[in-house]
């Protein structure tokens, strides 16, 4: 497999937000078969990484799922979406600077631990399970555009999963790719049973 070619066949693929958003690079010494990093706040580049020598054992439309799930995945997380900790952490850096102002150190490590607490927070809802779970869903709703039904999507996207974990040599799934595995079998129709929705 020619990494420039699947590169260019796999833009084709990406919708145009993630065309703009992220990047696929060839990253052949990594042990995992596609990965990317947690974007940190206005990073601009949000690169994806692939070794393409794993990566040419999966099958075409488990490629296809497998990438857009990572590029829902980096789009969906959101830094600077206005909600009441992205407030938290700007009352806590516009306190952090009134106190350092007026020379107050209580203050100041008051409003940097406000700022700090609400910075984590955001973190973890955009590594959360449910943040993956989102990912799957709206990469088989682009699925569906892309002419796959929504259950050839779920089941591609599923056996690419578990296909990954074979290929880079792991015992088994970890917890948060079994939950994933679940909810795709529900949208397959391979199963009844699907998560809790106090789970999420």
């Amino acid at each position: 497999m020619e990494p420039n070619i699947e590169i260019r066949r796999l833009l084709d693929v990406m919708p145009a937000s993630g065309r703009m958003m992220t990047k696929i690079v060839s990253k052949p010494e990594q042990k995992q078969v596609i990965d990317a990093a947690f974007p940190l706040p206005l990073s601009q580049a949000r690169p994806i990484y692939i070794n393409f020598d794993l990566w040419r054992r999966l099958t075409k439309p488990q490629r296809d799922l497998l990438l857009l799930q990572k590029v829902s995945w980096l789009i969906g997380v959101k830094w600077l979406q206005p909600n009441i900790y992205q407030g938290v952490v700007l009352a806590g850096l516009v306190g952090g600077i009134l106190e350092a102002v007026q020379g107050d150190v209580v203050g100041v490590v008051i409003a940097g631990g406000l700022s700090a607490v609400a910075a984590i927070r955001i973190w973890r809802t955009n590594k959360s399970q449910e943040s993956e779970l989102t990912a799957d869903t709206v990469a088989i709703r682009i699925a569906q555009r892309r002419g796959y039904s929504e259950t050839e999507a779920a089941q591609h996207l599923l056996t690419a999963i578990e296909a990954v974990g074979t290929i880079e040599g792991r015992s088994g799934l970890n917890f948060s790719e079994l939950i994933r595995c679940q909810n795709l079998k529900v949208i397959a129709g391979l199963s009844q049973v699907g998560i809790p929705k106090n789970y999420q």
